[in-house]
């Protein structure tokens, strides 16, 4: 008799790559880092929304919710880019112990580290951060004067996850290609400083990271330039890609 034929047994090539990821996402919200950012972005946005709702009521001033919560987005990212930038650079950095056994020794890839790695943090910072701000919109809405646009805040929103997206991709990578998270901040902070410096000298109507913050409150109004908008999306879209070409391409030739 023939003998049995052998099962076949399948092996799923993104099964490491989705092992990564979600123990990543889970590390990242329980990390003191990811915590101490929603605290600190829950305290200031509650703390900025008491004080101008105790202005309204006392003085009796009418305060647009557009101004209001323009000028709160950009304090809160601002505010954040510490936080955020040690969030992607540690992403990688600060596990270089145990890098080269889960690379090694586990059949995942240098490829499917890195990109988990990064979709992780860029999942985690915008999932978050575009909930914050939604309930801030929400808040506002019925707080002050209500001039804010359902349209109108799709698109700031959109526009601020497009910047923070470029930024994390380029923390995410710097932190993967230095040889630890303090050296990687400082060249990521260098980086940061140096675009913003190189972006700040194009003319009108280019975009640059303070212009798009600064249109905030008239893109909340619904009045903002659908050529602006899918300027700052597509540049930002550019950076991320380039940023994670360079970190697959370089993290792929470092020794771990």
């Amino acid at each position: 008799m023939d003998a049995p034929a052998a099962p076949t047994i399948r092996f799923n090539r993104l099964l490491p790559y989705w092992a990564v990821l979600q123990t990543d996402l889970r590390q990242t919200a329980r990390s003191w880092v990811y915590r101490l950012w929603v605290l600190m972005t829950v305290v200031v946005a509650g703390g900025y929304v008491l004080y101008k709702v105790g202005v309204h009521r006392e003085a009796g001033i009418v305060q647009a919710a557009s101004v209001q919560t323009g000028d709160l987005l950009r304090g809160l990212i601002i505010g954040s880019l510490g936080l955020v930038a040690l969030l992607a650079v540690s992403s990688i950095s600060s596990e270089r112990g145990s890098v080269a056994d889960a690379v090694l020794s586990r059949g995942i890839s240098r490829y499917q580290y890195f990109l988990a790695k990064w979709h992780a943090r860029l999942v985690v910072v915008l999932t978050t951060f575009g909930v914050l701000s939604s309930v801030v919109l929400i808040a506002h809405h019925f707080l002050f004067d209500p001039d804010l646009t359902f349209i109108g805040g799709l698109v700031a929103l959109a526009m601020v996850a497009a910047v923070l997206a470029a930024v994390i991709s380029w923390g995410v990578t710097i932190g993967a290609l230095s040889n630890g998270t303090v050296i990687g901040i400082t060249i990521f902070w260098l980086v940061i400083y140096g675009g913003i410096v190189v972006l700040s000298l194009l003319p009108e109507p280019y975009p640059n990271p303070d212009r798009v913050l600064s249109r905030l409150k008239f893109v909340l109004r619904g009045q903002y330039d659908p050529t602006l908008v899918v300027q700052v999306v597509a540049v930002s879209a550019v950076l991320s890609v380039l940023a994670g070409v360079v970190g697959l391409s370089g993290f792929s030739r470092k020794d771990v």
